[in-house]
């Protein structure tokens, strides 16, 4: 289990990071009577915009609207938090933004890149991952255990996509400047999608087993106490 402990608290330093440097636009946007939910639905138009913009392979425009849509994705919560608002629908409203969010890039680089039979698995497969990490917090909510952090969480996925996007621009102009092979052109965010779907994957199954070791019957409990909140 130490690989798999390792994975599971890698993202906490990250996560810590990104509240500490976000608190004060938190605080400016609470001056300014700003709600998280406002945050959210921006985050979410941003995000479909640049799923657009990817599926064109329109990756310079993109970028500004990935890289501002993660920036909101993170900072709702921290806003949330510090106005004393977040509530039930707001954390529903978040949890399903980020969903979508998550699933419109992927779908736009799975459309730029449905060519090619190898690029089109990556990104499966770390769409794969997104989907696993995620449903790892809800089993455990939904068994009622406590929900184990772990690495590769939202956060972490939309670093590395940002950072795959943004160097596509740069890749291409070093290809062409330099006559080098087409296909290095797209290699960072080839190089981000692989990184997600290969540790996003890893984590997961360490987080499931943490849950299905909280989850298991201890002495004395009757060996079906979980199937009334069975996910369907």
């Amino acid at each position: 289990m130490a690989s798999g402990s390792t994975l599971i608290h890698a993202s906490e330093p990250a996560r810590a990071l990104a509240n500490r440097v976000l608190s004060p636009v938190a605080r400016g946007l609470v001056a300014a009577g700003v709600t998280a939910n406002a945050v959210t639905a921006v985050a979410l138009a941003l995000s479909l915009a640049a799923a657009l913009l990817l599926a064109s392979g329109r990756f310079a425009a993109a970028t500004p609207f990935i890289v501002f849509a993660s920036i909101g994705d993170a900072l709702d919560g921290v806003l949330a938090r510090m106005s004393a608002t977040a509530s039930p629908g707001g954390a529903l409203f978040d949890a399903a933004a980020d969903r979508y969010q998550e699933m419109a890039i992927l779908a736009g680089l799975a459309i730029h890149l449905r060519e090619d039979v190898a690029s089109l698995a990556i990104v499966l497969a770390a769409l794969l991952a997104s989907f696993m990490v995620s449903y790892g917090s809800a089993k455990a909510e939904a068994l009622r255990v406590p929900v184990p952090p772990g690495s590769m969480r939202r956060l972490e996925r939309s670093v590395c996509l940002c950072a795959g996007v943004a160097l596509v621009p740069v890749a291409r102009a070093l290809v062409a400047a330099l006559g080098a092979a087409t296909w290095l052109a797209e290699a960072p965010i080839l190089v981000a999608l692989a990184v997600v779907a290969i540790v996003g994957n890893a984590s997961a199954v360490a987080r499931l087993r943490v849950v299905a070791a909280l989850a298991r019957p201890t002495n004395g409990e009757a060996p079906g106490r979980t199937q009334a909140v069975r996910a369907p």
